[in-house]
């Protein structure tokens, strides 16, 4: 992956970690690594825990970036979700995927879109 592309992706997931806290929510984990496998954001607000799929693009490309989140990149999102539960054990008695869009415009500017309940 390309420095830029990196540092987009990065930009991207501290925004959607704003708005989560923002929406009261408190940040466990970013880029939490489990084996091979990451979640991009792990937050939690009372008794539920959001799994947080992020995805960015910069410019027009004709489709929102949440779109790219095939039936694999699910599987896999749900697979690290398990095994970061099995080895947290947070307490929690709801588990939602939601999923992040955000898009840059020419001049930088970001618009992001939620997904509660994603997939």
């Amino acid at each position: 992956m390309t420095h830029a592309r990196l540092a987009t992706g990065r930009a991207a997931e501290t925004l959607v970690c704003e708005y989560l806290r923002d929406a009261g929510f408190v940040i466990l984990e970013q880029n939490a690594r489990v084996g091979r496998l990451e979640i991009d954001i792990v937050a939690r607000r009372g008794s539920m825990l959001v799994v947080c799929e992020v995805r960015a693009r910069r410019g027009r490309v004709g489709f929102s970036p949440a779109e790219t989140i095939d039936s694999r990149k699910v599987a896999r999102v749900r697979r690290a979700a398990a095994a970061w539960l099995a080895h947290h054990r947070p307490g929690t008695r709801e588990l939602r995927f939601d999923a992040a869009a955000v898009t840059y415009d020419a001049r930088g500017h970001a618009h992001l879109d939620y997904f509660e309940e994603a997939f």
